[in-house]
């Protein structure tokens, strides 16, 4: 068998665990399709945090108390750029961490793409499964935002790392969207996929960019493979993260139902066959989809696989 995950975002990462865990168990092999949403170029560095929050939290190396970055990160680096003043001074960068975005960094510099980079660096911490970024081109997620009475597009990163969100939000930019293909590998993992599961990140700022490229999205759709979504709202709050906010500044209602509705069934205009609710949310009602609710507190690896094969019994593909 072989499975898709569209994944972004520490609640994907944790997701993939299970997924990982339940592939191994019936032989399954796994790609997981990354955002890119987030990336940034910060003091001259390429940084995609989706990317390596899933490369981490898969090769073990990742901080469970934070849910991001490195364990036992240090922050030297850090500060020596405050003492010199550079900008911006409000994204830290760990010492870890940063060494892999020098390699990042050097890579693309000398003409590799992103996702050929992101197998080498996969090298070191063999996750366990194939990770593809979404794009290999540009594809950045902006904001608009009111701030200090102008109106402006700032980076995704700033929005939620400088002010928590917590700026009046007016909507949300996929910049290169329009021009951004699928990386190398994507659509083959999608044309054979046995089935393709939306991870329980965040629809707006995690999932939503991956689908904003176009052949992408079609391939998904218009694909073989039968589509099942993970709710990350139960019992009409985020898992974690800010996905109330995002869906907020879209008019979603904040539900299961909500973003059930938001990613739409595929026989209409939408992507879902299946939508995996949480026992909370169970007699949700997503018109023109199957919905199962079934326990989605990943609170161990073990928890997480269950939620896997209730979603692939969904596909019908268990």
């Amino acid at each position: 068998m072989r499975i898709v995950v569209l994944t972004g975002g520490i609640g994907g990462a944790r997701f993939l665990v299970g997924v990982r865990a339940y592939a191994r168990s019936i032989g399954a092999e796994v790609t997981a399709v990354v955002n890119v949403g987030d990336d940034v170029r910060m003091h001259g560095l390429q940084i995609c945090p989706d990317l390596d929050s899933v490369m981490y939290t898969l090769g073990g190396a990742a901080d469970p108390e934070r849910g991001w970055g490195r364990v036992g990160e240090t922050w030297v680096v850090k500060e020596e750029l405050a003492k010199y003043g550079a900008e911006p001074t409000w994204f830290g960068l760990g010492d870890k961490d940063t060494a892999t975005h020098l390699v990042r960094t050097t890579m693309l510099s000398a003409g590799y793409p992103l996702s050929q980079v992101t197998a080498a660096l996969c090298e070191r911490w063999q996750p366990g499964i194939t990770m593809i970024p979404a794009t290999d081109d540009r594809l950045e997620t902006h904001v608009v935002v009111d701030v200090e009475d102008e109106r402006k597009a700032i980076h995704f990163q700033e929005w939620w790392v400088r002010y928590r969100g917590n700026v009046p939000t007016h909507r949300f930019v996929f910049v290169g969207a329009d021009a951004a293909k699928p990386a190398a590998g994507v659509l083959e993992a999608i044309a054979a996929a046995d089935v393709v599961l939306v991870a329980p990140s965040n629809p707006v700022v995690s999932v939503a960019p991956i689908l904003a490229v176009q052949e992408l999205r079609d391939a998904v759709k218009n694909g073989p493979a039968p589509v099942v979504g993970v709710s990350p709202i139960i019992g009409g709050s985020p898992v974690r993260g800010m996905a109330d906010r995002c869906l907020d500044t879209l008019g979603v209602e904040v539900s299961a139902a909500g973003v059930g509705g938001l990613y739409g069934a595929r026989s209409g205009e939408g992507l879902l066959d299946g939508w995996l609710v949480d026992t909370t949310d169970d007699g949700t009602d997503v018109p023109g989809v199957r919905v199962k609710a079934v326990p989605l507190w990943m609170k161990s690896e073990e928890a997480t696989a269950s939620m896997v094969a209730a979603a692939l019994d969904l596909a019908g593909v268990a």
